[in-house]
């Protein structure tokens, strides 16, 4: 049996932390008060009761027995396009088509395989399956994310992205041509009520926020620069949909068919700007669109941006 931890910072003050964790996880409350009895939740690294307050910033762990075989990743010599590297972070420009770590259906051949195999300590903050892992980036979006290297850089790199000091920005096609120039779509994501491996926007859901602004029109398309406020799952895909301009490519949350030659969805993540945990140094890292990605504006007759000016 291998443990997953869940890696929270809190984003807002809780009376309670079980009140806290029900709202950010999709654990039950009965689950969770079980765990906090077993000592399996802390709090700024030392145990807690269910009536343990949270104020913001808080670290809250919860480490989750899981059942998977007792199977650990195992590293594997995959290429890994390291963007950038030292002795606490390092930067991956992931392709599309990789999933991020382990799970049912995927057990070999992710991220974390490649990482084990090309780093030589990787932080366990995130449990046994998810070494290194601060933040995700869904299997068929491409870009760039933050691997930590030590514990204490991996939780410096959660704070900043549950305080919004981190910041990361995205390229996509969308169906339409939308109205205005710019906007934010401010709407709660949750799992979808009937379909489990789906999120949508739902009134119980926890708070998102999307801002969008129009790169380019090409008339039944549009190219958008989008940055995350929030860092919820799917968001920029489920945001995208919600407001009747889903992404070009997105199977899930749009349509199946084939567009524009693309593999996936048309969504990249080609900034990303943090504060390096051990220096202070703000840091930006940019990453250049895919070539399908790129063949696909040149075809609705666009001009291919320029990353590093943007």
């Amino acid at each position: 049996m291998t443990t997953e931890t869940i890696l929270l910072i809190a984003e807002t003050e809780a009376p309670r932390i079980d009140v806290f964790l029900a709202a950010n996880t999709e654990l039950s409350r009965s689950r969770l008060q079980k765990l906090i009895k077993d000592g399996a939740v802390e709090r700024n690294g030392k145990l807690c009761k269910a009536n343990t307050e949270i104020r913001t910033g808080d670290v809250v762990r919860v480490h989750v027995p899981e059942e998977t075989g007792g199977l650990l990743p195992e590293p594997e010599n995959i290429p890994l396009d390291v963007v950038y590297e030292d002795e606490d972070i390092a930067v991956i420009n992931k392709p599309k088509g990789m999933v991020v770590h382990p799970a049912p259906g995927n057990p070999s051949g992710t991220l974390v395989n490649a990482l084990l195999y090309r780093f030589r300590t990787l932080s366990g903050a995130g449990g046994d399956t998810r070494p290194g892992i601060v933040h995700r980036i869904d299997r068929m979006t491409s870009g760039l994310l933050v691997v930590a290297k030590n514990d204490a850089a991996h939780i410096s790199l959660a704070k900043q992205f549950a305080l919004h000091t981190a910041h990361r920005e995205y390229l996509c096609i969308v169906h339409g041509n939308l109205k205005e120039d710019s906007g934010t779509v401010d709407a709660p994501i949750g799992r979808h009520k009937t379909d489990r491996k789906r999120m949508a926007v739902t009134e119980d859901g926890r708070r998102a926020v999307t801002h969008w602004r129009v790169s380019q029109r090409f008339g039944t398309e549009t190219l958008l620069d989008v940055s995350l406020e929030t860092g919820r799952t799917h968001q920029i895909r489920v945001h995208m949909a919600y407001i009747k301009h889903p992404i070009v490519g997105d199977e899930v949350y749009g349509s199946a068919a084939p567009k524009l030659g693309l593999t996936g969805q048309a969504l990249h993540g080609y900034r990303l700007t943090l504060v390096h945990p051990r220096t202070g140094e703000t840091m930006t890292f940019t990453a250049p669109l895919p070539d399908d990605f790129a063949s696909a504006i040149r075809r609705l007759g666009g001009t291919v941006p320029d990353i590093q000016s943007k």
